[in-house]
C-alpha cells in the first residue's frame, strides 16, 4: 500500500465515505487532507454532507451520478 492511497483509506473511515466517493474525488483531483474542512456540517449546518458535496461536484464536472467501475483502494 503505498502512502497516498493510505491517506485515501484513512479518509474513507474517517469520514465515512465509500468506495465510489472515494474514486470519485480522487477524480475530481481532491485533497483527503482537505476533508476536515469541508465535512464539518455539524457546526455550520448550511454546509452539505460531505458525501453529498462530491456526488455533487461529480455530476456538475463528469454529467453523471457515479463512475462507471469503482476501482478498490490497495
Amino acid at each position: 500500500m503505498t502512502d497516498k492511497n493510505k491517506k485515501w483509506i484513512e479518509a474513507k473511515k474517517k469520514y465515512h465515505l465509500s468506495g465510489a466517493h472515494i474514486q470519485m474525488a480522487r477524480e475530481l483531483g481532491m485533497n483527503p487532507k482537505k476533508f476536515g474542512s469541508l465535512a464539518n456540517h455539524k457546526q455550520e449546518r448550511w454546509k452539505v454532507p460531505l458525501p453529498d458535496f462530491i456526488e455533487e461536484l461529480y455530476f456538475k464536472r463528469f454529467k453523471k451520478e457515479k463512475p462507471d467501475v469503482v476501482k478498490r483502494l490497495q
